[in-house]
């Protein structure tokens, strides 16, 4: 099934069922979102861990951080 033919499916919904189907989509949107943020959580404790990442209240360093 392609992505057209799931869209013209989602036109022959009743109101109803396509109000369900955004409220997944909206659920399954959140729970990637979270899937990404602890992939990048956990990337940056790995880091962390190895001795990767720099960290400066000083703003003249943090631009020059930035800029590496």
């Amino acid at each position: 099934m392609t992505f057209s033919d799931v869209v013209e499916e989602i036109k022959n919904l009743s109101t109803e069922e396509k109000r369900e189907i955004q409220l997944l989509l909206q659920q399954y949107l959140r729970e990637d979102r979270r899937d990404e943020i602890l992939d990048n959580f956990q990337s940056a404790q790995l880091q962390q861990q190895q001795g990767e990442l720099k960290f400066s209240s000083d703003i003249k360093q943090l631009k020059q951080l930035m800029e590496e």
